[in-house]
Formats: C-alpha cells, structure tokens, sequence
C-alpha cells in the first residue's frame, strides 16, 4: 500500500478523466491521496474532489506562496475561517519561492510565519513548499523553535546538509518523480538519510517521474517513484511501500482516524 502525500488531483487536468485517474491509483495500490490547496480559487473544487472520493482524497488548507499578492491580509482570513469550520490534516501548501517572482518576497515570509503559527496552535503538520529557497524556510524554522511542530519538505531536492537541518528539526521530506531522472542527484544523498525520514508523493499534475518525464504526472505513478528508492535504499518495493506508508502515517495522524 502506497500514500499519495501530495497531488493536486482537483486541477483541470483531470477534468476530462479524474475517475479513470483514481482507479488507476487504487489499482496501483495507492490508499490515500493527500491534496494541498493553492488559494481561495482552488477550496471548491478540492472539496468537491475530496467529496467524490472520501475514502481516499483527503483535503489540507492554506495559501501557496506563489498566490501571496499585496491582498494577502484578506485572503488569510478566508483561509483562517475555512479552517475554524472543519478539520483539515495538514496546513498547506505554504511556504516560499524564490524561482518565479521575488515582488512579494517579504509577504511570503509573513505569511509563511502566520500559517505555521495556525499549524501549530492546531497541532496538526505543515506541507511546505521550497523551491529556491530551502536555506531561507530552515532559518525560519530554526528561529521560531516551536517545539513539536512536525512537517514535510515538499518534492526535496536539496543537499545533504539541507537535510541534515530538516532532520534536526524533525521534519520529513517528500521524495518525487526527481529522484527517477538521471541527474537529479537525490540517489546520492537519500543513500546517506535514514529511510525514516521520507515519504513519497507524486505532486500531480506536476513532475512525472521518468518514463512519463514532460507529460501529466497522476498519482498511480508513485510506483514508480517507490520503484526508484526501492533500488537506492537496496530493499524490496514491498519493504519501500510499508514503511513510506508508516512514515506518512506517522506525520498525518488524522488518516489513523475516521473523518470528523
């Protein structure tokens, strides 16, 4: 049994074939689908996704660094009030990025700061999304040193010294269709972390993993991520799937529960 722990399966992508998408997963087996939201634009179609599919979609809340706007005073409290009105598993996807736009850089870092606080008082994980900008979000955590708080580093493709800082504070991180392309050079430094300290996820529609690279990622293909590591960590795919799957649920408690 495989966790999904990150795809965004309610995007248009999968307008055409979500249903198709989602047996495929099941017979993949793939048992849950962890979904982030972006912004105020993508609430409604997650839940409805998550509605379709309770058994195996679950919803997390937050705003995507990339959405962070001059405006982001207002759509924090959106955001906050959907949380005060049912229970969501994580805080996500938040966090920086320092690849597309550095306008609102400054707003980023507020805003990330707010939503781990929210994570935190609720005490509940944080999905965070880091690209270029791994060393920033850790100097962040390291600041703050809220005790107990738990998250992932969404789709890692850092150092091993930046892991080295996660596992220092705890946090997983979330390995993806990356770690299946020649050069992406995750082979050589999940060869020296404790398999532990990772779980898997596809982060659909985005980052195929090989052979599908540039073409619509979905989450039936975590098997082949899985695949991947399993040749890394030099175990079987069966020995891979248990323990990823122990180690999501070990950072997302709530899929131990029925939902609220």
């Amino acid at each position: 049994m495989y966790i999904d722990t990150h795809a965004h399966l309610y995007v248009p992508q999968f307008d055409d074939d979500l249903e198709a998408t989602v047996q495929r997963a099941r017979e993949r087996g793939i048992i849950k689908i962890l979904m982030p939201n972006v912004d105020l634009d993508t609430i409604g179609d997650m839940h409805r996704v998550e509605q379709e599919y309770p058994d195996i979609c679950h919803s997390m809340m937050g705003l995507h660094p990339c959405s962070v706007s001059a405006n982001f005073e207002s759509v924090l409290i959106e955001i906050e009030k959907w949380l005060n009105q049912r229970y969501y598993l994580a805080i996500g996807e938040i966090g920086l990025d320092l690849y597309w736009d550095k306008t609102y850089y400054e707003q980023q870092v507020e805003v990330f700061k707010i939503q781990v606080g929210w994570a935190y008082d609720r005490q509940i994980p944080v999905v965070i999304h880091s690209r270029e900008s791994i060393d920033e979000i850790l100097a962040i955590l390291e600041h703050l040193a809220l005790p107990g708080l738990k998250g992932v580093f969404h789709c890692f493709t850092g150092s091993l010294e930046q892991a080295k800082r996660i596992i220092d504070l705890d946090f997983q991180m979330g390995i993806g269709g990356v770690v299946t392309f020649k050069n992406g050079g995750l082979d050589k430094v999940l060869s020296q972390i404790e398999l532990k300290r990772i779980i898997l996820e596809t982060d659909a529609p985005y980052l195929a993993p090989n052979p599908y690279r540039g073409k619509r990622n979905e989450s039936s293909y975590l098997a082949i991520i899985g695949q991947r590591v399993a040749e890394i960590y030099q175990l079987t795919e069966t020995e891979i799937r248990q323990r990823t799957t122990e180690n999501a649920l070990a950072l997302f408690s709530s899929l131990n529960q029925p939902k609220p």
